[in-house]
């Protein structure tokens, strides 16, 4: 635990010489810095002083407020970057030979290298695009609420999961999942997957209901059902659970236990934050490029790649001024690190010790 990070007691995992190179490993949703667990030690074998903090809002860090009605600003892009420079300076670590983020922990990672490139020495995303830093007087326009009313109109009324996860009601759906929160899990990581048969990835045409609709339910939603129930009917049998060789009983059992403890508000205010204004600092950077080496590494079977239609050529082309490739791994679907670790591993060594 390393106390006064920005107002919180940040819950840390580490590996490797802290004289090494040092690489900071942000996690998303809904995970820990556990998710990191099988790529930690073989890079700090080769050679790096790995860290991966619980995230504000995450697992054993504290020092958030957990209510719904709680102010939202502590979880706003720029206050979740001093989070990060606050843990490296209590870590005495100056500069970072990377920043490497997953999930919801790829735009904290890319928001890190364009504000303090001369912190963050490079950055590697992964399974979700970063197009840019908003434009101006774009932050009170979410996304998913601008297509909101089109998605709830369609034939086969949908919703969009940033939109579910903004609401009130998610926390408690999520804690009350009748399957319980083992089962969960278990169903929720099955579904976006390698595994589940459904994830053939494909790009969209455009930011459309009838596009967006194409895309799997744990993204676009059933209008009238909770995340619980949207996942629970593709649990994964006694079989393949069993026959599943990325993540154990034991080991979804983590996650049960740590979101049991503590709740998923803290990470649901993140995707909150979208529809409130919260992040219109970033807007300060609207048009700038991230100019340290960077890269993108997701799962060829992971629809987190192409959900934002034009995402992905954007961050290749216009985000970046030193873009060093687009990695997607075969057989991997959203959870890369964890279900192809060895693969990442390799790929993040080539990145990190390229001139």
């Amino acid at each position: 635990m390393v106390p006064g990070i920005n107002g919180l007691t940040m819950h840390v995992l580490e590996a490797g010489d802290p004289g090494r190179p040092a690489l900071l490993l942000l996690h998303g949703f809904p995970e820990l810095a556990y998710s990191w667990r099988k790529v930690m030690l073989p890079l700090a074998e080769a050679g790096y002083h790995v860290i991966a903090p619980d995230q504000r809002g995450y697992g054993r860090t504290t020092g958030w407020d957990d209510a719904y009605d709680a102010e939202l600003r502590p979880f706003a892009l720029f206050n979740l970057i001093r989070d990060q420079l606050a843990l490296l300076g209590a870590l005495g670590i100056d500069r970072l030979h990377a920043v490497i983020g997953h999930d919801f922990g790829s735009p904290v990672a890319a928001h890190c290298a364009l504000v303090r490139p001369d912190v963050f020495s490079r950055v590697a995303l992964m399974s979700a695009p970063f197009a840019g830093p908003p434009a101006i007087g774009s932050s009170a326009r979410a996304p998913a609420r601008d297509i909101a009313a089109d998605l709830a109109a369609l034939p086969r009324p949908r919703k969009h999961y940033h939109w579910y996860y903004a609401t009130r009601p998610a926390n408690g759906d999520l804690m009350a999942s009748p399957q319980g929160l083992h089962a969960f899990f278990r169903a929720y990581y099955h579904h976006k997957s390698g595994d589940w048969a459904g994830n053939d990835v494909h790009p969209l045409k455009g930011w459309t209901a009838e596009e967006l609709a194409k895309l799997p339910t744990y993204y676009v939603m059933d209008l009238a059902e909770t995340m619980p129930q949207t996942v629970a009917h593709e649990m994964p049998s006694p079989e393949a659970i069993a026959a599943c060789g990325w993540m154990s009983e034991a080991e979804t059992a983590v996650y049960a236990q740590e979101y049991g403890r503590s709740g998923f508000q803290g990470g649901l205010n993140w995707y909150r934050t979208r529809f409130t204004g919260t992040n219109m600092e970033m807007e300060a950077f609207a048009g700038a490029r991230i100019r340290i080496p960077a890269c993108f590494i997701g799962g060829a079977r992971d629809w987190g790649v192409q959900q934002a239609p034009g995402a992905l050529a954007a961050m290749e082309t216009r985000a970046t001024a030193d873009w060093r490739g687009t990695h997607l791994v075969p057989g991997a679907g959203h959870w890369v690190q964890q279900e192809k670790p060895a693969e990442t591993v390799a790929l993040l060594l080539d990145f990190l010790k390229a001139a």
